[in-house]
């Protein structure tokens, strides 16, 4: 599967009404195109960011399901009041799984919990994790397909590997890694990764 990790810097004090427009607007119409909502999430050290995982069977699938979105009733009666929260929706990297994305009941999440995003960024190609610690949650790395539909920015020439889990990620950083980057990640109710 593909999956875009979305990142969204948002005005201040925001946050909630883009949450309540999204999980009310957005998750069965873009699941009815064929896109899979797969989480939503606060970013808990970073109170005007919203975090969400949207996956793809393959690229083929993106394009047709973007453009129907995008180009549908949905999105042209909610879109601009999404986009009035948001100073920036192009954080976005563009993956493949390596680990699947579990998926829960949609409703269940504990508004206690926390996911952890460990995102590992290299100088060149990713290589496969050889093996994944047991806290593991799901894995994947930086698709290397264009991006073919422009309307939407994904993040280029980055090399990323990510882990999810539900626990800080136990695991020696690589030397290779030239970065690391952290994510404490609350489910909204309705994510069905949680």
């Amino acid at each position: 599967m593909i999956v875009e990790l979305r990142r969204y810097t948002l005005h201040e004090g925001r946050r909630d009404e883009l949450i309540d427009l999204f999980d009310r607007e957005f998750v069965e119409t873009q699941e009815e195109l064929g896109m899979a909502v797969l989480g939503q999430f606060r970013d808990l050290d970073r109170p005007d960011r919203f975090v969400w995982l949207r996956g793809f069977t393959d690229m083929q699938s993106r394009r047709t399901g973007l453009t129907a979105f995008y180009s549908g009733p949905v999105w042209a009666k909610h879109g601009p009041a999404a986009n009035a929260t948001m100073l920036d929706s192009d954080d976005v990297l563009l993956l493949r799984e390596i680990v699947a994305v579990p998926v829960f009941d949609r409703g269940t999440a504990n508004p206690e919990a926390v996911l952890h995003a460990t995102i590992w960024h290299w100088a060149g190609p990713v290589p496969d994790p050889t093996q994944s610690p047991k806290e593991t949650l799901a894995v994947l790395r930086t698709e290397y397909a264009a991006n073919d539909f422009p309307r939407l920015p994904v993040r280029e020439g980055e090399h990323a590997l990510v882990w999810l889990t539900r626990s800080p990620l136990q695991a020696d950083v690589p030397v290779e890694v030239v970065k690391t980057e952290h994510l404490r990640l609350r489910p909204t109710h309705r994510s069905t990764l949680h």
